[in-house]
């Protein structure tokens, strides 16, 4: 496995639609349980060490290229022989 294998981040197209998903639901979510959590406290910082923490669980299952993000491949066409003879 090489150094490149390792930095390769496919995902297929329905993949992308379910990161971006996955995106707005958490973070709504991370804002209105930060909203709630900082206004029954009292507390601006824990409205932002909430949010912050969403933030942070939204990074961890968006940004790296799960399996999850891959179950529907696109397939690539086939390489042409171009030594043919166009007719």
């Amino acid at each position: 496995m090489s150094f490149a294998d390792i930095l390769e981040c496919t995902i297929d197209f329905e993949g992308q639609k379910l990161a971006e998903q996955l995106t707005h639901y958490l973070l709504v979510l991370s804002g209105i349980a930060s909203f709630i959590v900082g206004y029954s406290m009292q507390s601006m910082q824990m409205l932002l060490i909430v949010f912050a923490a969403g933030l942070a669980l939204t990074a961890l299952v968006v940004i790296p290229p799960w399996p999850m993000y891959n179950k529907h491949p696109q397939p690539f066409l086939q390489p042409q022989d171009t030594n043919e003879k166009k007719e």
